[in-house]
This record gives structure tokens, sequence and C-alpha cells, in this order.
């Protein structure tokens, strides 16, 4: 795929996108509406999307075994890095550390690659390995230490606050509707087509609706490019461009990852910075400001090196 085709591919991503932002910077659309917008995409448009699509899915061939693990061991080579340079960088308070880490190595899935996939690839199925992943073990973790060095926050002993955050960290409905997908598919159950059709109707939606809330959202808080400071380049770089090279080197080196699968994991890597970062790091107080940087500015760098990954990889 040479540059023009990959940008040609771009463009129903860049319409939605751009949209979003023209609005709320014209103060056509109100950029405070970025939340519904997302919201429904988040916890409505995207699950119905999944459940549809697993459920009709192939799991042999969405769960390849080799393709996930060259993707957990690239991530976790990511993490030790990571936690390497934050603590030479002078960082070592865990939750600052973990921060950065989630800032690094998990990738902006319901709001950027869903509907980039949808866009580039017609489906966005094998993301939700990628997806389980993130949440059951890298959310987790993540989790886990904000919770037990928040001492004093809230109710309840630190092990009762952590059992409530990985309970609500793996009952969104994200997490709900793919596991319903999969142990529906598994034992056979007939799901009726007009559900299905229901799910496809709503689910055609969360491409351009999360997209479209992405733009409002940097509409309203702009992009301050000389305020950027050299932590924050250092890991839009880590995220945007050493952690889709690392995933390549490992997933295809090492791991033997051809084809589809190899694009597919390499791109996802290349996604940005999540939105729940910025959700993280507002709950625990840690990195506020430099959450929303990151997640605005990654989003702007992926974008713009959407097209190169898809050539380089189709190459």
């Amino acid at each position: 795929m040479d540059g023009a085709a990959a940008l040609e591919k771009l463009v129903p991503v860049l319409a939605a996108f751009g949209g979003g932002v023209l609005l709320a910077r014209r103060k056509v659309v109100p950029a405070e509406a970025s939340k519904a917008f997302a919201d429904y995409a988040f916890l409505f448009a995207v699950p119905c999307y999944l459940f549809g699509n697993i459920y009709a899915s192939d799991l042999g061939a969405l769960f390849d075994w080799r393709a996930i693990g060259g993707y957990t061991a690239a991530a976790a080579l990511a993490v030790a890095v990571l936690v390497c340079a934050s603590a030479a960088y002078g960082v070592r308070e865990p939750r600052a550390v973990a921060l950065r880490v989630m800032a690094g190595v998990q990738v902006n899935t319901a709001y950027f690659a869903v509907p980039v996939f949808i866009t580039v690839f017609g489906t966005a199925a094998p993301i939700f390995p990628v997806l389980l992943f993130q949440v059951c073990v890298l959310s987790l973790v993540v989790i886990a230490i904000m919770e037990l060095g928040r001492a004093g926050a809230g109710a309840g002993s630190p092990g009762q606050r952590l059992r409530r955050a990985l309970t609500a960290s793996l009952t969104t409905p994200l997490v709900l509707a793919c596991n319903a997908a999969i142990l529906l598919n598994l034992v056979s159950v007939h799901v009726p087509r007009v559900a299905l059709d229901g799910a496809a109707f709503v689910g055609d939606s969360a491409s351009p609706v999360a997209l479209f809330a992405l733009g409002l959202h940097l509409g309203r808080l702009g992009l301050d490019v000389r305020g950027t400071t050299r932590e924050e380049l250092a890991l839009i770089g880590f995220k945007c461009l050493a952690f889709p090279l690392l995933t390549w080197a490992v997933c295809g080196a090492v791991f033997g990852v051809r084809g589809e699968w190899l694009a597919y994991l390499v791109l996802i890597a290349a996604m940005p910075t999540p939105q729940n970062l910025f959700i993280f790091a507002q709950r625990y107080d840690v990195g506020v400001d430099l959450s929303a940087s990151l997640v605005i500015k990654s989003s702007v760098v992926s974008l713009l090196l959407i097209p190169v990954w898809l050539q380089t990889v189709a190459s």
C-alpha cells in the first residue's frame, strides 16, 4: 500500500475527527458535548459492534496465540523499559511510574483503534484479544498500584478498595459484551437475527461518533505545541514510534508472526495513549496535566503517522 492509498483509507477518519475539531472551535457544537458522544460510543455503540462481530467470528482465527504471545512479550519488554527510564529520570513514586507505563504501553482502543480498523480493514475484531489483555492484565496492575498507593482515600481497607476497582474494571460494557459474545459463540447459542441486526445498526455508528467526540475534545482544549516538555516528547515518541517498532521486532523476528496479524499488531501498538489515562490521573490525583497533554498530543501524532505505518507494514 503506497502513501496515497494509505491516506485515502484515512479520509473518513480525518473527516469525522476534523469535523469535531472544527465545530468545537467555531462553537457550533458545545465542546462539553464530547463527553456525551464519547459515553455513547464507549458504553453502547462499541460494545454492540464488538458483540455482533465477535459472536459471528471464527474464534480460532481471532485468538492467534502466537500473535497474542508476541504482543504480550513486546508489551512486557516495553513496561520494563519505561520503569527503568522513569527511575533514571528521577520518577520513583509507584503511582507516577504506573501512570507513565500506562501512557507508553496501553492503546486507545474504543475511541481510536476501533474506528481506524473498521475504516482500513473493514473489521475491528483483531483488536479484541489486545483489549482483553489491556483490561485483564495491564489495567488491573495499574489500578492495584494506584489503589494501594492512595492511603486513606475512600471507604474501607486498601484491599476492599482494590477489589471494588478491579470489579468495576472487569464489568464495563466493553468487557461484558466481548465475554458474552465469546461464551455464546463457544456454546453455539443461537442469537436471533433481529438482535444481531440491531447490534449492527447501533455498532455502525461507533466509528464516526467516537472520532467526532475525540475531535470535540481536542477542539475544546487546543494544542499547546511550544509548551511540550522533554518528558512529554519522550513518552509520545515511545508510544507512537518505539512501541510499534518493538512490537514489529518481537512479533516478527522472535515469534515469527507474519502477514495480516503482524500488520494488525503493529498498527494497534501505534494507536495513541488512551483517554482512560486522564481519568485515572484525576481519580488518583497524580500527573493530571501531564496525562491530559499526552492524550491529546499522542492522538494527533498517531493520526499523522498511521499512513506511514500502513505503508510500512503492507510493504
